[in-house]
């Protein structure tokens, strides 16, 4: 049989399940990505499973996105990080060394091999011909012991791409034309793979930007082949040992297909506040613009930064703008100050800061109220950037160093009518800057036996839920409309992070953008009957963090009813014991009232048996019927409390232990 570049990967690690769309697959994972924001929980997790070593070929933890110091709280994290890492056998890279999507790119990427992450972003590393896929913290840790990673076989996407890129256009219109096609949803429940002529005009890390977006589509994961242009990159990254060719077979099929003529692209940008909302960057030409910041690991190229440099080189930003860069690794810092780029950068009135995540993640450089901020990040949800009134627009490099000449949304197409600037054309060393200094590798089995884990005031222990009930009779505690991303439910940025270890004090911001009110009302709930929440479609997209499920399970939290579910909260609510169910009717989402009281009947029962389930309004004497897509193996650990809990059942009835305790 014919096999594209998913099938090949997915049936190389199958170890359960058939590759039928819809149906739950198991699959094993070779390398594990953590990231500081969602790793702390992560090795909380690893000391709850009792791991003594972890079990993976490669396993690694960045700091990358809490990197402000303003107290104690963060290097303290980090302290706690680094001990994890010599505990249990994990790579770590120290604050500073970069964001941890490219410089897992660099440094371990291997094509053929699968990895998770607790990142949404970590599909970026399918630039590789690699299978990786973001998901909740907990999956990670079980993945780090090594167990397998279940998810529902999507669909394969084959999106075919012909032609090549003009001038003045580059990866991220790419990708930002696939989102003004298809929105925040067009993804869901499937992989996206590239293939076609059009894909030899790409460099490895031009698909780093795409691969890494699609998470925004709200797509499982994204694939390109394992061809020349990556070949290349590993060569220049001195590891061309690890290449290995990964292409579609000549008569493979997708189940959906779609085509892009990249010769078509034109300058693309999100609007405010969804990376769905996209629009030709000439609709937008003339809003004045305050600020323009370049990095994160949707534009994390070394040709990213260099072409900002160029365009902008003996010119000065606008009066009035920040031009703020954040390099995206150490490495690719060398390698700009090697080609005299970061002088050009610091010529042109650039405010340098370290490399890691920073603004992405709303930790500082947040822009003024009123004001507009061009960036060539992967997400603009309200607030995310650390103004709660923000307008912050998504674009390509090309765009943004376009705006920061003009003061003003440019067409980068016009810069040669308005600087007589023709498109730069760029050289990139052929051997890139290999800077191995801020990874320290896992210690040997014997010393890491011997080390103990260095735990800071604020960070706590995992919260321990109770089963799910047969009967749950609770109030609506909050009712929210589409698209609520977890930057809504938990917020991101300096002022919310540092807490990220300390899950009492972080429920106290849950939802604090849409209502903050709810977790005083909540938390009343807690110790008594629980609350439910009601939603939209698409509920819990953007980052994959397990926080946006444990803190309003803290709360209180029982039942979540909505009209949709993003794929990685959904198995969040899963992991931590709430029950995720789905309108029949989506109308009816719109006839529930906050503090209406709802009641489940014959709840286990249920879902064991594979019955109608029923919602009742006692407020308003209505009945709902929802369904819900969890799987036999979800149910039992649901049943249980959650994840952790039932994979403690399952050892305790003398089922093979998935760790090895110490």
């Amino acid at each position: 049989m014919a096999y594209n570049v998913a099938q090949k990967l997915i049936a190389s690690h199958l170890v359960s399940g058939e590759m039928v769309p819809g149906t739950e697959i198991g699959l094993h994972i070779d390398q594990t990505l953590t990231q500081d924001a969602t790793g702390t929980l992560v090795m909380l997790e690893l000391e709850a499973l009792g791991l003594d070593r972890a079990r993976t070929e490669v396993s690694v933890q960045y700091v990358d996105h809490n990197l402000l110091q303003a107290d104690s709280k963060n290097a303290e994290d980090h302290d706690f990080l680094r001990s994890a890492c010599q505990r249990f056998g994990l790579w770590f890279s120290k604050a500073g060394n970069g964001v941890s999507h490219p410089t897992h790119m660099q440094r371990f990427g291997i094509p053929g091999k699968t990895m998770v992450g607790s990142d949404s972003h970590t599909p970026a590393a399918g630039s590789l011909g690699m299978l990786a896929i973001g998901v909740g913290g907990t999956e990670v840790a079980l993945a780090i012991a090594g167990e397998p990673l279940y998810i529902r076989m999507p669909e394969i996407w084959g999106v075919k791409l012909t032609g090549q890129l003009p001038p003045w256009t580059s990866a991220k219109d790419v990708i930002l034309e696939m989102l003004r096609r298809h929105g925040v949803k067009g993804g869901v429940n499937r992989i996206v793979e590239y293939y076609g002529p059009g894909l030899a005009t790409l460099t490895a890390m031009d698909r780093h930007v795409i691969a890494n977006m699609g998470a925004e589509l709200g797509a499982t994961t994204t694939i390109f082949p394992a061809d020349d242009q990556v070949r290349t990159f590993l060569r220049a990254e001195q590891r061309e040992q690890d290449f290995t060719e990964l292409l579609a077979d000549e008569d493979a099929t997708y189940d959906v297909t779609e085509e892009i003529d990249l010769a078509s692209i034109v300058p693309l940008i999100a609007l405010p506040s969804s990376p769905g909302n996209v629009v030709p960057v000439r609709e937008v030409a003339g809003r004045p613009v305050e600020q323009v910041v370049i990095g994160s690991s949707a534009n994390p190229g070394l040709r990213d930064f260099a072409i900002v440099a160029a365009i902008t080189k003996g010119r000065q930003s606008f009066p009035g703008l920040s031009l703020d860069v954040n390099p995206s690794s150490r490495q690719i810092l060398q390698d700009l100050t090697i080609m005299g780029a970061t002088l050009d950068l610091i010529g042109a009135g650039a405010r340098l800061h370290q490399s890691g995540c920073m603004g992405c993640i709303g930790m500082g450089q947040a822009p003024a109220n009123g004001s507009i901020s061009l960036r060539t990040m992967p997400r603009n949800f309200p607030g995310r950037s650390g103004t709660q009134e923000d307008s912050v627009y998504l674009c390509s490099p090309e765009t943004a160093a376009a705006a920061a000449l003009t003061g003003q949304i440019t067409d980068p197409r016009d810069l040669p009518g308005l600087f007589g600037l023709e498109y730069p054309q760029i050289t990139l060393p052929a051997v890139s800057s290999v800077n191995l200094a801020m990874l320290e590798k896992p210690l040997p089995p014997e010393e890491s036996i011997g080390v103990h884990l260095i735990k800071g005031e604020n960070i706590s222990s995992l919260p321990v839920f109770g089963p799910l009930s047969e009967r749950i009779e609770a109030p609506v505690a909050l009712i929210v409309g589409d698209d609520i991303s977890t930057d809504e439910i938990l917020p991101a940025g300096a002022r919310v992070l540092p807490f990220r270890s300390n899950v009492p004090k972080l429920a106290e911001f849950t939802f604090d953008q849409v209502d903050p009110t709810y977790p005083t009302r909540a938390a009343l709930t807690r110790d008594t009957t629980g609350h439910m929440i009601v939603a939209g479609a698409n509920y819990g997209q953007g980052s994959s963090r397990e926080h946006a499920a444990i803190t309003p399970r803290f709360l209180g939290l029982r039942v979540v009813l909505a009209v949709s579910f993003a794929r990685i909260h959904w198995q969040n609510l899963a992991n931590f014991g709430a029950l995720a169910l789905q309108f029949a009717d989506p109308a009816d989402h719109d006839r529930i009232a906050q503090d209406d009281v709802l009641v489940l009947d014959g709840i286990r029962e249920a879902l064991s048996n594979g019955t109608e389930i029923l919602v009742r309004n006692t407020t308003r004497d209505e009945v709902y019927s929802v369904r819900h897509e969890l799987s036999t193996r979800q149910i039992e650990m649901l049943l249980v409390g959650g994840l952790i809990p039932w994979l403690r059942t399952r050892s305790a009835r003398g089922a093979a232990d998935p760790v090895e305790t110490k």
